[in-house]
């Protein structure tokens, strides 16, 4: 039996739409509209291609975009102003440093500028270390873990006591994912480089999570009938037959995985639009809070319904 699809641009819609009508009822109420600073370091092009795509993507929903653009080889001192000067402006809700930083620039110092009630990328050390202690609940969660577990709940896929693997232990994937699936009660296996006899691991796993960028890495013995995977991975790889020159796959062999699992997502068209507008709904948080105070709770509401009983 074929996995079910779980469509990422189709529920990303569900979600664009809501935080759009959020945003409009913000402004009557209050005459002001959740403000997005995106700073770019560098020239990197595919930095450049996502920024774009996350300022038009604020534009769609009525959220405003302020842009910064450094040099490549500008000093940690001039970053560290820049962000502070963007976070003293009201109208500026959530601050947004695209990454990777070029090679000389720290991080985590860079990141740690950022106030948490404006990070809105959940990358600020104090939103990351919130997320793993019990009873304290982080200002925002990064947005691709955020938008899994968005599209988990919205398919009706349970966590609580499932087992999870999630590959792959980046700060802006991995580790914060494990958080928060340990958060809601799975039981989860955080596998990296160095895990020996991975396919051993992934085999015992109700939900996997690949996110490590290795196009293909996880092949349909490694994955066990009905389980739900998640596919996090981007990758180019040469196809001539592609105007491009290549063409995008994730970290999961597509062909191979979808007849075992009970649940999967494609790539493109899964998790990225869920991170984008997830994104969105993180500024429009920060806009509510700052604004008016609002008390809202750390994972959003869903904007549909979620579906019953869901993958077993």
């Amino acid at each position: 039996m074929a996995a079910r699809i779980l469509d990422g641009r189709a529920m990303a819609a569900r979600w664009r739409a809501w935080v759009k009508a959020q945003v409009e009822t913000l402004r009557n109420r209050t005459g002001q509209v959740p403000g997005l600073a995106t700073i770019l370091i560098g020239d990197h092009p595919a930095s450049r291609t996502y920024v774009q795509a996350k300022q038009k993507a604020c534009a769609e929903v009525g959220i405003r975009a302020f842009g910064e653009h450094l040099p490549a080889d500008v000093d940690p001192e001039t970053v560290r102003e820049r962000v502070q000067a963007l976070a003293a402006r009201p109208e500026i809700h959530g601050i947004l440093i695209q990454l990777p930083l070029p090679s000389h620039l720290d991080e985590e110092e860079i990141l740690g500028a950022i106030p948490p009630e404006k990070d809105v990328d959940g990358f600020h050390p104090a939103n990351l270390g919130r997320l793993g202690l019990k009873g304290k609940d982080p200002c925002f969660i990064p947005c691709t873990p955020l938008g899994i577990l968005a599209m988990l709940r919205e398919a009706g896929i349970p966590i609580a006591g499932r087992h999870a693997v999630v590959l792959g232990r980046s700060r802006i994937v991995g580790l914060p994912m494990a958080l928060l699936l340990l958060r809601l009660d799975a039981t989860v296996t955080l596998c990296h480089s160095r895990t020996p006899d991975l396919a051993s691991l992934t085999r015992q796993a109700d939900l996997l999570i690949a996110a490590v960028g290795r196009p293909g890495l996880v092949r349909g013995e490694m994955v066990r009938p009905g389980a739900v995977v998640i596919d996090v991975g981007i990758n180019r790889v040469p196809d001539p037959q592609d105007p491009r020159g290549y063409r995008l796959v994730g970290d999961v062999a597509f062909e191979e995985v979808a007849p075992i699992a009970g649940a999967i997502t494609p790539v493109p068209g899964g998790v990225g639009p869920m991170t984008v507008a997830m994104l969105l709904v993180n500024t429009l948080k920060a806009a509510q809070r700052q604004v008016e105070g609002a008390a809202s709770p750390w994972l959003p509401v869903s904007p549909v319904p979620e579906q019953p009983g869901g993958v077993q």
